[in-house]
């Protein structure tokens, strides 16, 4: 296991480092200040000792000499501060254009990832991944660029001024050092897989939170808030349970290095007095080192800090780069062709696809679709229509057959192409954060004020509208705001009514719609869809009884065709459905 973990380290602590080495100007001077800071801070000591010995006793002090050390050491404080906030402003240069860079690459992953792997996480753990989980991996990288490299270069720059000094009291130090080490390394072994479970319940906590909020009504209608509850306490429980074994682990490193640290202290100052009585060094030179080992174990201890909070980062970072490794939606074949302007033909021959291997779904479907033609798809829940539709907009690929669009084969065909294509209104509304003209030309953004105004009008939504605050231009939030789910239905329908593409697609456009306003809106679908291939996704057949063609599904595959009479007149699945919903009423 503990192999594995450090091999996971160290391949995470690869991808940082390539990110990092895009910055390695502000590196390099990052490390070039922290050696020039570590000089300085290192060579106050000498001045120290030189103004101890100064003082050889009552009466015996040279005070002139004395001030010209202290205006030494009044310049060194000053260099020193100053490289230290260069320093630091390298180093938050650095990590923010890294978490910058990851976020946006990461973004981008999300935008490209196939919807398969959307639909089989929840939203909010994969927002956890990209804002909590990097904002760890920040604070990490943060103190890891301040303390790290100045700790490593205040031990070897420590260890050469007490060389100067006295060989036998460096080698008593240098002697002690492994012990410390060995402590921190094996403690930090053992915290990065505690982390890496903190970092994915953190996860698992924040889905659950963004799902229980944004769904209260439902929680709250249904009197779901004491297992709600529950269920959160179960997971905050297994959080605290993760967390305090990762800072348990993380907290001894600190303690342990100290007491370490205090042995080096302790035997400065024994084999250094002992030193000095026999004439070895000065009383000032004492000093220094008594200084020195002060500086020599304050390193560890940061750094043990550092490690610690590294393992929190790379941790995080892992998650992150999971993400950002998931296999990207299949790019388009070379040489794929754009669809301009579709003519409305659609073929699918011998298609099969299931979303699980094993679980059957469509099998051998065929379907030939003529301009022009509006096809009603029908059936109960879990018959494959809105995976019919997935299909034709290539948000999921076909295990086998083909489909066609226009004569071309669909993998032929560029993604943005085909879709730009397609005009569709969901069942589930979305809109963006912005005015309302924003969300209704989001398919056509060069649209003119009179196009908006004439699609709006054409779905019914201008009335509406004009009775909000600022009129086109009100803002509303993310989903809508405090717009109704009709009214933000009918947003949805003017956005598609505003590019009127060749072919439209209708999966429960209008189930948010009163009676009234849906009567309306049918008409203005009858025009909208004229000359126009339309896939109508319904439950309430009394708007798909105008279809050209009803495609009546039961378990991935059409078992009855035809039109609305023809169906009635077959006395099959397609008449029982109809009986069902009017007859029986």
């Amino acid at each position: 296991m503990s192999k594995k973990v450090s091999g996971q380290q160290k391949a995470t602590l690869g991808k940082v480092l390539r990110y990092i080495r895009r910055y390695w100007f502000y590196l390099g001077l990052s490390v070039v200040l922290a050696a020039v800071t570590v000089a300085l801070t290192l060579y106050l000591p000498i001045l120290i000792g030189q103004a101890v010995d100064k003082i050889a006793g009552a009466g015996q002090v040279d005070f002139r000499g004395i001030l010209v050390i202290l205006q030494k050491m009044a310049v060194m404080i000053v260099l020193t501060a100053a490289a230290q906030w260069i320093m630091n402003a390298c180093n938050n240069k650095i990590t923010y254009n890294v978490i910058r860079d990851i976020r946006r690459e990461a973004f981008e992953k999300i935008e490209r990832l196939p919807l398969k792997y959307i639909d089989a996480h929840s939203y909010g753990e994969i927002v956890s991944r990209v804002i909590a989980d990097v904002d760890q991996f920040a604070d990490g990288l943060l103190m890891g660029f301040t303390q790290f490299f100045t700790g490593i270069v205040t031990i070897f720059g420590t260890l050469l001024f007490m060389l100067a000094i006295s060989v036998k009291i460096t080698a008593a130090v240098v002697i002690i050092t492994p012990v410390s080490l060995f402590v921190a390394s094996f403690i930090a072994q053992r915290t990065f897989s505690m982390f890496k479970l903190q970092s994915e319940t953190r996860g698992e906590q924040t889905a659950f939170i963004e799902e229980m909020v944004g769904n209260q009504k439902v929680v709250q209608a249904f009197s779901h808030e004491d297992e709600a509850l529950e269920q959160f306490d179960e997971i905050n429980g297994r959080l605290q349970k993760y967390s305090l074994r990762a800072i348990f682990f993380s907290s001894i490193t600190n303690p342990a290095t100290r007491f370490v640290n205090s042995l080096v202290y302790a035997t400065v100052g024994v084999v250094g007095a002992f030193s000095a009585i026999a004439g070895g060094i000065s009383v000032g030179q004492l000093s220094s080192l008594l200084s020195y080992a002060n500086q020599y174990t304050k390193p560890f201890n940061e750094i043990s800090g550092v490690i610690t909070e590294l393992q929190n980062a790379l941790a995080c970072a892992a998650r992150v780069f999971e993400l950002m490794e998931e296999e990207a939606e299949a790019m388009d074949v070379p040489g794929a062709q754009i669809l301009k302007e579709a003519d409305g033909r659609v073929e699918l021959e011998h298609v099969c696809f299931s979303y699980a291997p094993g679980v059957k779904l469509i099998e051998d479907f065929h379907l030939a679709v003529k301009p022009g033609q509006r096809v009603a798809i029908v059936g109960p829940t879990g018959c494959g229509k809105t995976t019919l539709i997935n299909l034709l907009m290539r948000f999921y690929d076909v295990n086998s057959g083909e489909i066609r669009v226009s004569g071309i084969p669909m993998r032929e065909l560029t993604r943005k192409s085909l879709r730009s294509n397609y005009g569709m209104v969901l069942q589930e509304t979305w809109l963006r954060s912005g005015t309302i003209r924003d969300n209704i030309t989001m398919g056509k953004e060069d649209a003119t004020d009179e196009e908006v105004v004439a699609a709006a009008k054409a779905s019914h939504a201008h009335s509406f509208i004009k009775r909000l605050p600022d009129g086109y231009d009100t803002v509303i939030a993310e989903d809508g705001g405090n717009l109704s789910q009709g009214q933000k239905q009918l947003l949805c329908i003017a956005r598609v009514m505003l590019c009127l593409p060749p072919m439209l697609i209708l999966d429960e456009a209008t189930s948010s719609i009163d009676t009234r306003t849906e009567m309306r809106i049918q008409k203005a679908f009858a025009r909208m869809m004229e000359g126009r291939t339309s896939f109508i996704v319904a439950h309430r057949l009394s708007t798909i009884q105008e279809a050209d063609v009803i495609l009546v599904m039961k378990d991935g595959s059409v078992i009855e065709q035809g039109n609305h009479e023809e169906l009635l007149a077959k006395n099959g699945f397609y008449a029982d459905l109809y009986q069902s919903q009017f007859v029986q009423a």
